[in-house]
């Protein structure tokens, strides 16, 4: 859809459509609705990033709770999001062998115990090999860095299910 339609949706539309775009939090675009109208895309994703970055450090760290475990047992279960399933089977996490699956395992819990939420990373922007690897470094942040770090992984997630919802404006004829 483009930018007008999207201006054009009710709230109970706005929030069907874009409620998931920041991973189960669909409270952010329910509050965001009321900013409408948009100019552009990216004047939807700065509503978006303009909320989060308002939240209180206890709000961010609930948008991050809300996250399931990569390769977790969600994916398992059959019981992720849509958007989930696919992020995280396009980044090669359905299909990890034995030992790959019990290393993320072990170190989702690890990450989970010392941060209090889950380990969140834009999968579409990573393979399974980079995920592992930036999961086990990532344990070693303190939890203030990993926080932020955290957040900037949700912005990217949540503009790019922007991406596949909103078409972006056609470049100016000259």
């Amino acid at each position: 859809m483009d930018i007008n339609t999207v201006n054009s949706l009710p709230y109970e539309d706005f929030v069907d459509v874009f409620g998931n775009v920041v991973e189960k939090c669909p409270l952010i675009t329910a509050a965001v609705w009321s900013r409408r109208p948009f100019g552009n895309l990216a004047d939807l994703e700065a509503a978006i990033s303009e909320f989060i970055d308002a939240l209180p450090e206890s709000g961010k760290e609930g948008i991050l709770r809300c996250h399931p475990d990569l390769a977790g047992r969600d994916l398992r279960g059959g019981t992720l999001t849509r958007e989930s399933r696919e992020e995280q089977a396009g980044a090669g996490l359905d299909a990890l062998d034995a030992a790959e699956a019990s290393r993320v395992a072990q170190l989702n819990d690890a990450y989970k115990r010392r941060f209090g939420f889950p380990f969140v990373i834009c999968a579409r922007m990573n393979d399974k090999g980079r995920i592992l690897q930036q999961l086990s470094q990532r344990c070693l942040n303190e939890a203030a860095a990993e926080r932020t770090r955290g957040i900037e992984e949700v912005k990217k997630i949540c503009n790019l299910r922007l991406k596949g919802l909103v078409r972006a404006d056609p470049p100016n004829k000259l």
